[in-house]
């Protein structure tokens, strides 16, 4: 049985997916690492195929018809047979030395009484042309080199968020929240960690500097001409996070600082959406702001007023284009503090 299933969305990746797959392939007969083709018009997929017949223990190639990052998620997730499941992203690459230590703690768990739902582990922005690079860690928020719950979590301040570079999964968890990722929409890596988050029970954090998370390339997701370019796709991840919450409304399962920590991750992902609609500087976009949040009131009024009347909310929603000059003076600071490109 596999420990770990890493499944790496692909398209059109030929440039840079060796050093992706070559940092994972350390984990050796413990992982199994699922090359998703998705519909690639470059080498992507002979360079899979490549991998694949050299370490056919290790390495899966999977094909198919362009569907999206999502897509090539979900494709990953069919086809794994680990008992952990974690994405990492054709540009991005794990640490030599952290990589051993989260597949021994791994496979500690496993095998005694703390079988847990999520692993997480520190990233780094791996920023082009940035000498210091920043460092995402949870040490202040979460317990330590031990198995937690929900009420153990002290609270995380904004931008502190976990984020896909930070989470590893129990495969069967996903699978049984149903998680089915959109086709053909940017984003969705929100998606992944937030709608399985109620069926977390216990987790485990170690504090190490796993996952390379590069940013540079112009063509890159969160470079912010491009989020702006690819709005209606972030209207739409933002959406689906809104009916995840709303459906949860008056289910006593779910742990009461899960759903805090919930809300404060849909609050920030609101943030990002009216402040890129802000930003963009069009009616029609502004116009696209008014209605996101009016999708929020209807789906959950109580939602709407904790998160309208919050900080980030008032931001958001300041009156006239006064108002809108102040919220996109306001996003530059988050602009910094998240690391777009």
């Amino acid at each position: 049985m596999k420990i770990l299933s890493i499944a790496i969305p692909c398209y059109n990746s030929q440039e840079y997916m060796r050093k992706c797959i070559e940092s994972l392939l350390p984990g050796g007969e413990d992982v199994e690492i699922i090359v998703v083709n998705d519909g690639s018009k470059d080498n992507t997929a002979a360079i899979a195929d490549e991998y694949a017949e050299k370490y056919p223990t290790i390495v899966k190639a999977v094909h198919q018809e362009n569907g999206g990052h999502g897509e090539a998620v979900n494709a990953g997730l069919r086809n794994a047979t680990g008992l952990y499941f974690k994405v990492v992203d054709s540009d991005d690459w794990v640490d030599a030395d952290a990589y051993p230590k989260i597949l021994a703690k791994l496979k500690e768990l496993v095998g005694g009484p703390d079988t847990i739902d999520m692993m997480i582990s520190n990233y780094v922005y791996d920023k082009v042309g940035v000498k210091r690079k920043k460092i995402m860690q949870y040490r202040r928020y979460l317990p330590t080199e031990e198995a937690f719950e929900w009420k153990d979590i002290k609270k995380i301040r904004v931008g502190h968020y976990i984020l896909m570079h930070s989470v590893i999964y129990r495969t069967e968890l996903l699978r049984e929240c149903g998680l089915q990722l959109p086709k053909h929409t940017f984003y969705v890596d929100n998606l992944f960690v937030f709608q399985p988050l109620p069926r977390v029970k216990k987790m485990y954090y170690m504090d190490v500097e796993f996952y390379h998370y590069y940013i540079g390339r112009e063509d890159q997701s969160v470079n912010e001409q491009v989020m702006i370019g690819r709005i209606d796709q972030q209207i739409k991840v933002n959406k689906l996070m809104i009916d995840t919450m709303a459906e949860l409304k008056g289910q006593r399962i779910v742990n009461k600082m899960c759903r805090k920590y919930m809300l404060s991750y849909l609050d920030i992902i609101m943030t990002v959406s009216s402040m890129l609609l802000i930003k963009s500087g069009t009616d029609e976009n502004f116009e696209k702001k008014q209605e996101l949040w009016k999708y929020l009131r209807s789906a959950d009024g109580a939602l709407y007023r904790k998160i309208r009347h919050g900080l980030l909310g008032r931001a958001c929603n300041l009156p006239g284009k006064g108002g809108r000059t102040v919220s996109v003076a306001a996003y530059k600071v988050t602009q910094k503090f998240y690391g777009f490109n």
